[in-house]
């Protein structure tokens, strides 16, 4: 059986989409599913788009999301070089023999020509006035020194076709195709056309890509038929969507794998969650690490419904991921959002952390959950009344009057020395906990729900700043 070989092989044009990332995700489970190889390929040809540092920020996204490639432009193996710019010599001889086919032609149509022929023409395709041209005539302008492109000679009847994974068999006629560029004027190679070399000469054995590629794969299909190779399994994967009717937008901070990072998701809550949007187990189960994706995974179960990507599902899987971490994790990922409202407060970042682990959604939250504790805050009057707790504005000052001279006698500011203090007043008092410690932690921190209750705020806060 031959070894099953995918690849990932993005534009270097900008930060990674959450949609990318899922492609190369289940590029690496279709490989390591069944023990074969995943490459990563950078397809640099549109050299106008070209983002500097976008090559770094693909090789740092797959690393954080734990897609080891096992060929690369990085790690190098027997298929390279595995940047397209640098195969840019490879491409141009494969045109060329498919022009003495009779499979591809020189277009020497200008810029303004195509412009008028598009307007004039129904549909806007190109009217392959350059297809028959006598070879006097092409010898001609070659040696002018004319500038030309390498178009692929669609046949005009027939049909082109391919087999889909989950599509099936999907036919389109030939005479609804248009001759599209495989070389381009400067000699770069079309993303259609290095598409197809670079994955025949990389031995890649199953395509997966949006399902946006669709509608171009029979022509790719027509060149591997020209060359004479065996085509790939394709896999067209549908579009992550914020809902059924919009994509993931950009402008609102939720296209890109980068957006969620800076918010203060998990990498692992991501990929596991980013994993069930558009495939799914055959059962119930939610959560997985990577080696129990390889596990679990099989094409057969991806979905040719839209994925529809739920933040608010994202954000309670990264909560339960959060709830997992190891303490020591937990504070070492909590302390930059802790500096952003406490730094030079003197605050306790271990014990609040403590505090804080259950109670985190998301990591960008985290400074405003905790703001109180490194500034007074406004206080609201209605907060003082809370009909569970039976308290209203003349119990709360009773309470408060009562608690004060107790919490400027503690010497021993512990939590322990608090907490024991302050119950024997209150049981003394006769007053229940709730009432008088309700107030308090109002008074303390300005909010009716913090982390922890009155005692661990008034310790966090130290006793000065808590009076």
């Amino acid at each position: 059986m031959e070894k099953i070989r995918t690849r990932f092989a993005p534009s270097p044009t900008g930060f990674m989409h959450v949609g990318n990332l899922r492609t190369a995700l289940y590029e690496y489970l279709v490989a390591k599913s069944q023990g074969g190889k995943f490459i990563l390929r950078i397809e640099d040809t549109d050299r106008e788009r070209l983002v500097e540092g976008a090559v770094d920020f693909i090789y740092n996204t797959l690393e954080l999301a734990g897609l080891k490639h096992d060929e690369g432009p990085d790690v190098g193996g027997d298929f390279g070089p595995y940047v397209q710019s640098e195969r840019k010599d490879m491409y141009l001889p494969y045109a060329e023999q498919l022009i003495k086919e009779g499979k591809a032609y020189r277009c020497f149509c200008s810029k303004e020509w195509l412009e008028k022929i598009q307007n004039e023409t129904v549909g806007g395709g190109y009217d392959r006035h350059c297809r028959d041209l006598p070879q006097e005539e092409i010898d001609r302008l070659l040696a002018e020194g004319v500038p030309y492109v390498i178009r692929q000679n669609v046949p005009t009847s027939g049909e082109a076709s391919f087999d889909d994974v989950l599509y099936g068999h999907i036919a389109v006629d030939c005479a609804e195709l248009d001759d599209m560029i495989l070389i381009k004027a400067d000699g770069m190679p079309t993303y259609n056309f290095a598409n197809v070399i670079d994955d025949h000469l990389m031995g890649i054995t199953h395509v997966m890509r949006g399902l946006e590629y669709i509608s171009s794969t029979p022509k790719y299909n027509l060149l591997y038929e020209a060359f004479g190779w065996e085509t790939p399994v394709y896999v067209h994967l549908t579009t992550v969507m914020r809902d059924a009717t919009h994509k993931l937008s950009k402008r609102d901070g939720d296209a890109y794998y980068s957006d969620y990072v800076e918010k203060g998701y998990l990498t692992e809550a991501l990929i596991n969650y980013l994993a069930l949007v558009g495939w799914n187990p055959g059962n119930d189960r939610e959560f997985f690490t990577m080696d129990e994706l390889v596990e679990a995974f099989s094409v057969d179960r991806l979905s040719k419904s839209p994925g529809i990507f739920d933040v608010d599902k994202l954000t309670w899987f990264n909560a339960e991921y959060i709830r997992k971490l190891d303490a020591d994790k937990y504070l070492e990922l909590a302390t930059p959002w802790f500096d952003k409202a406490l730094a030079g407060k003197g605050i306790d970042y271990k014990r609040l952390a403590e505090l804080m682990q259950t109670r985190t959604e998301v990591f960008n939250r985290v400074p405003d959950m905790v703001r109180f504790l490194g500034e007074l805050p406004e206080y609201d009057v209605e907060m003082f009344t809370n009909k569970k707790a039976k308290t209203n504005p003349e119990v709360a000052k009773a309470a408060l009057e009562m608690l004060r001279p107790v919490i400027e006698g503690i010497e021993d500011w512990t939590e322990t020395t608090i907490h024991d203090v302050l119950m024997a007043k209150i049981a003394e008092s006769g007053m229940k906990n709730a009432t008088a410690l309700w107030p308090l932690r109002i008074a303390i921190s300005g909010l009716m729900s913090t982390p922890g209750g009155a005692i661990e705020i008034a310790w966090l806060l130290g006793k000065d700043e808590c009076l």
